[in-house]
């Protein structure tokens, strides 16, 4: 099994479970992600998902080269059921991988060790990164004669300086995770054997907000990036005029005022 899908509370848990293969994306793990991102997006009772690998050295490596990469290359015809469903549909990629898929609810990252091509890149579209000592980030690519095509070279630029983006995309040479951290591409370094704790305390202290409003900021930063001011400041009154006329926003303040929790329905 290429992914365990959990869930705990009002969190789901996505692990990639090929340790043996350094969590490499293989077809059958690429049809299990689109199962489980779609899962999370419709279930209501869903407010943060935690994205992490299995194992000690590798959060992941990015699509198998051994067995991915060369089915969708054409260096080899698909040998079972879910490596044709994969060539029949090679959109289910960027779906997996969070390239093209549509999810506003929040998702955090825990980088327990190597996070390399589509596995750095789902760290890119990803909200909160929490990494450990031991992880490590690059864009190998253009190293074997491929492109990041998991967003890259739209998103990396837009979060770190450009003239870092290039040099992790056109070197592909790794970075560890103070020089990540120094660049503002993750939140924070933690010892790993504290990792996962970290990770849970942040995901608890969002799951007790508002549904509502985490997906709508969430939203509102996606669509209106790249938008003129005008049009972003449009986007986001709408987004926030939802919000403010829902239930959630008369619940919120009126819990504060009675001194209790608010009972949040995202409604």
């Amino acid at each position: 099994m290429g992914l365990i899908y959990e869930k705990k509370g009002g969190i789901v848990y996505l692990i990639f479970n090929r340790p043996e293969a350094h969590n490499a994306i293989d077809p059958e793990t690429v049809i299990a992600l689109v199962k489980a991102w779609q899962d999370y997006r419709d279930d209501k009772n869903c407010r943060c998902a935690i994205l992490t690998g299995a194992g000690e050295h590798s959060f992941c490596t990015g699509l198998d080269l051994g067995t991915t990469i060369p089915m969708l290359t054409g260096a080899r015809p698909p040998e079972n059921d879910e490596e044709k469903i994969l060539v029949s549909d090679p959109g289910l990629v960027d779906k997996a991988t969070l390239r093209n898929f549509e999810l506003y609810k929040p998702v955090i990252s825990a980088v327990n060790g190597f996070a390399i091509a589509a596995g750095m890149e789902m760290v890119q579209a990803t909200d909160i990164r929490i990494a450990s000592e031991n992880a490590r980030f690059g864009l190998q690519e253009a190293k074997w004669g491929l492109f990041p095509l998991g967003g890259s070279t739209v998103r990396l630029p837009r979060q770190v300086p450009y003239c870092k983006a290039m040099e992790i995309m056109l070197t592909g040479e790794l970075i560890d995770a103070e020089e990540a951290l120094r660049i503002g591409f993750i939140n924070r370094v933690v010892p790993k054997d504290r990792l996962m704790e970290e990770v849970e305390t942040v995901a608890d202290r969002i799951v007790r907000n508002a549904p509502l409003s985490l997906r709508n900021i969430k939203e509102s930063v996606i669509i209106c990036t790249g938008l003129t001011i005008m049009e972003g400041l449009m986007k986001e009154y709408k987004l926030g005029r939802d919000v403010f006329d829902s239930k959630d926003a008369r619940e919120g303040p009126r819990a504060f005022m009675e001194k209790r929790e608010p009972r949040f329905m995202g409604e």
